[in-house]
């Protein structure tokens, strides 16, 4: 028996309904798409910023502004207007939306963090070594990679029947979510989800790694003064996504509220304070 619907959950213990819920995601929404917004029209303008480095950097934002707006319709719709059923067919496109874009934030950072390495180890060849068709090739490789890895969760979702509850414990869709929820075995998505985590999550994390270990220990100073934003829009990402995979998977004791705390923290905070981070640290822009 398949549910033809979810319905979404607000903070637990709040009313849905709630305009002190409502305004703070009206702020964050709204810096969120202007910060975003700006580093994008600044970067196509100023002549000056078209270069490797920001060019990554409007892929980042470009990221961050779609990983926003793939939560925040059912955000809204459930936090301010109180409408919390979604069918199951929106859910898995919703589903499906908001892990590619944390796959592709994933490689975007990635790819950043070899643009800085490419600046510090060889800066003489940087401007050959990092021409536009190797930037274009890149994104399109960690847009394809995230795709391609996402793309089978919606599939083995939809063929899991659903005949408990049918009510999700955010206010947007998630595949460990949904999965939770299934009246079968779902051995084969967790283990799915953990390799598409390990391919994209696990991967990129070493990769950042082995590259800040090449670099010598003058570069790697050198590299830290240049990379703070950098390091900082990193930890932004990483940690709460750790943070919340190791909650759904071992923090079943912990109150609701933390898991629906953490889940947040990851969808709305780096989107938020990317562009206030690189704004900041960059002075060019």
């Amino acid at each position: 028996n398949h549910q033809s619907f979810f319905i979404l959950t607000g903070i637990p213990g709040m009313p849905e309904k709630n305009l002190w819920m409502a305004l703070p995601l009206c702020l964050l929404y709204s810096t969120t798409i202007l910060g975003n917004v700006t580093i994008l029209v600044v970067i196509k303008v100023e002549q000056s910023l078209h270069e490797p480095m920001y060019y990554f950097l409007a892929m980042l934002a470009a990221t961050d502004l779609s990983l926003s707006l793939s939560s925040m319709p059912t955000m809204v719709s459930v936090h301010w207007f109180n409408w919390r059923s979604i069918t199951f067919n929106v859910c898995l496109i919703q589903m499906f939306f908001i892990h590619t874009f944390g796959g592709v934030e994933s490689g975007v950072l990635v790819a950043m963090t070899f643009d800085r390495f490419v600046a510090i180890r060889f800066p003489l060849r940087y401007a050959t070594i990092l021409t536009h068709s190797v930037i274009s090739k890149i994104a399109a490789a960690v847009l394809l990679r995230s795709v391609v890895t996402v793309l089978p969760v919606p599939f083995l979702t939809k063929r899991l029947p659903f005949c408990h509850s049918n009510v999700l414990s955010h206010a947007y869709c998630l595949h460990q979510d949904a999965m939770r929820l299934a009246c079968a075995d779902t051995s084969v998505n967790s283990i799915y989800g953990l390799l598409a985590v390990i391919l994209i999550i696990v991967l990129d994390a070493l990769i950042l790694l082995g590259v800040l270990d090449i670099a010598s220990q003058e570069e790697r100073l050198k590299g830290l003064n240049t990379c703070l934003s950098h390091i900082c829009a990193v930890m932004l990402f990483y940690v709460p996504l750790i943070g919340m995979t190791l909650i759904h998977g071992h923090g079943k004791h912990l109150s609701p509220v933390i898991h629906t705390f953490m889940a947040n923290i990851y969808l709305l905070l780096p989107p938020v304070l990317n562009p206030i981070v690189y704004s900041v640290r960059t002075k060019q822009i």
